[in-house]
């Protein structure tokens, strides 16, 4: 019941209209956000090699929410693992920056969800005839991040599709990120690599002849726009700066820029439920 009422009221404060008026004081006062992001996953979040100007989908939209909201973005570069603490402590206001918004996160922090997202397996191109669907990963060792939730989502799938299938476990070994995992990756440390879903087309486009994807993600998620518990009001104005984004075609504009639009949401979602 207490859940219930709480969906019915945030769903009254979405379907304000997002203008400057519906951010709260402090925010209106300071004139800025403080936005935690670490550039080092492209398409999401990357900078231009050229101009180290920060670019991407995460870059793009929260610029275009700002605006929405009247205020303007101050970027602050920080390593994931502290992200959670940076925004409990008041360092910074917000994470965008492709987090999942997964259950055991929302203990401590609420999430304005964004975009569908899911991890996926690939592999050098030079192997394209070993790997042609993901259980021919079964035994082998597979690389990626120690900071995200894939190595606990591929253990998972392993004891489903490999031990559960009378095959070899898979070996899999936590990098220092992806850019890591696909280093060892072409060194030949790795026999594959799982990265997110959204990244991998860009990746394979900008890096030719070099990776193929295989199979389809094997986890569904949702990436959000992670806040304080204690600051719902600045939850609220984003849920409902993004829900005119979506109206206004700005939201699809940014999605289509990066060739992301099956990745879109169909509306406003906030810790996984849908607001109406």
């Amino acid at each position: 019941m207490k859940k219930q009422f709480a969906l019915i009221a945030l769903a009254c404060a979405v379907g304000s209209t997002a203008t400057a008026e519906g951010l709260p004081e402090k925010y209106k006062a300071a004139g800025k956000i403080v936005v935690a992001n670490q550039p080092n996953y492209p398409p999401m979040e990357y900078r231009d090699p050229a101009t180290n100007e920060l670019m991407g989908l995460d870059i793009d939209l929260e610029e275009a929410l700002a605006k929405k909201l009247g205020t303007t973005i101050e970027w602050s570069d920080i390593g994931f693992e502290q992200m959670v603490s940076s925004i409990n402590t008041g360092r910074v206001d917000l994470i965008h920056s492709g987090m999942s918004d997964l259950p055991k996160r929302r203990d401590t922090l609420d999430f304005v969800d964004y975009m569908k997202s899911g991890a996926q397996f690939y592999t050098s191109a030079s192997r394209k005839d070993e790997f042609k669907t993901p259980t021919d990963f079964c035994g082998k060792t597979v690389g990626m991040s120690r900071r995200t939730s894939f190595p606990d989502e591929a253990a998972k799938w392993s004891a489903k599709n490999c031990e559960g299938e009378g095959k070899p476990a898979l070996k899999i070994v936590g990098t220092e990120g992806s850019a890591d995992a696909r280093a060892q990756l072409k060194q030949g440390r790795l026999d594959g690599a799982v990265q997110g879903s959204e990244t991998l087309p860009y990746l394979v486009d900008l890096e030719k002849d070099t990776y193929i994807i295989v199979g389809e993600p094997f986890t569904a998620v949702y990436q959000g726009i992670a806040f304080s518990k204690k600051d719902t009001e600045l939850r609220d104005a984003y849920a409902a700066a993004l829900k005119e984004l979506m109206a206004s075609g700005e939201y699809k504009a940014v999605f289509a820029k990066y060739g992301l639009e099956n990745a879109m949401l169909d509306g406003i979602y906030i810790n996984g439920e849908p607001v109406k």
